[in-house]
């Protein structure tokens, strides 16, 4: 018994030592490896190519042969809401002045779209609005404004019907109104474009560019400030796209370029919406920029400063096929 025990315990020291001693591979056999992991990698990559290639193909199959089946007219409607909000309350907290006081804030943006499709003609409605206030009320001072004040103010509203020429182009006819709506401001400015025949380019149907040479600018307006109405050109910029995860982005680029006075009666805005959840609900971010230099000049601001706003909140979407 002691002898096996003996050579047991030989053979468990041999083995160690063996282990111990076992050389690593040479810089040929890791190479060789390399080479063989390497050809297996361009292999399965070459494979991956091939069913994309069948998957893109396969889907625009799909694609054409659901267009055929859908019946006309087809009806087509989103919806996209934004919520913010913040409270606070400062009690004698006495590292900042005032050291008592309490503030909110409310934005919300929602943007509706209405879109009909037809075999030779189609007809797209939006409408969007962006509202917002804020209460700064200063607890020590009886006297300031304690109520809710209006930040940011956006109505915007858009009509286009095209008649296709083919596929992806056709002529449009375009009218789009924009105003604010709080504090005795809507109509005041107000801003109506009326478009003459001009081309729409829409080569897929989340993309659509719209080109207006003859369109007048027409301006109301009840203050002092003589807005001043214009003829000249119309471009609109429409694009959705829905990224992976339910991530969806919209963004709508609307400019006036002014043929009596590029400089002074011309207007541009492009507004954009981010958004994601799980069914329908989730995290949105609104914003803006817009310049305008006759407004500038109605509220006595030097140059023309670009106009921005953003809210970020709770989003609700929806979209809908009737």
């Amino acid at each position: 018994m002691k002898r096996l025990l003996l050579l047991f315990s030989i053979f468990c020291s041999l083995s160690i030592l063996g282990a111990q001693v076992e050389e690593p591979p040479t810089t040929e056999e890791l190479q060789a490896l390399l080479a063989t992991k390497a050809e297996t990698l361009d292999s399965l990559n070459g494979q991956l190519k091939s069913l994309t290639k069948q998957v893109g193909a396969l889907q625009k199959e799909v694609d054409a042969l659901k267009d055929k089946v859908t019946p006309y007219p087809r009806w087509r409607a989103k919806l996209a809401t934004t919520l913010g909000f913040n409270v606070s309350n400062y009690s004698d907290w006495l590292l900042r002045k005032p050291a008592s006081l309490s503030s909110a804030t409310i934005a919300a943006a929602g943007r509706v779209v209405l879109r009909l499709d037809q075999k030779r003609y189609f007809w797209k409605n939006g409408a969007r609005v962006n509202l917002g206030w804020l209460k700064f009320d200063d607890k020590s001072n009886p006297e300031d404004d304690a109520g809710f004040q209006p930040t940011s103010d956006v109505f915007n509203a858009i009509s286009m019907f095209g008649w296709r020429i083919n596929k992806s182009l056709a002529f449009s006819s375009l009218t789009e109104y924009r105003t604010s709506m709080l504090n005795g401001r809507f109509n005041n400015p107000g801003y109506l474009d009326l478009g003459s025949v001009g081309l729409a380019w829409t080569p897929t149907p989340d993309f659509s560019a719209v080109l207006h040479s003859v369109n007048y600018n027409l301006v109301f307006s009840r203050e002092e400030f003589d807005y001043k109405s214009s003829l000249g050109a119309k471009l609109v910029v429409d694009y959705e796209h829905v990224f992976a995860q339910s991530i969806a982005w919209k963004s709508n680029f609307s400019a006036f370029a002014s043929y009596e006075n590029l400089s002074e009666l011309s207007n541009w805005m492009w507004s954009n919406n981010l958004s994601t959840g799980v069914k329908g609900f989730g995290i949105g971010l609104e914003f803006a920029l817009r310049s305008n230099k006759q407004e500038a000049r109605a509220f006595e601001v030097s140059g023309n400063p670009l106009q921005f706003f953003w809210v970020l909140g709770l989003s609700y979407n929806l979209s809908k096929k009737l």
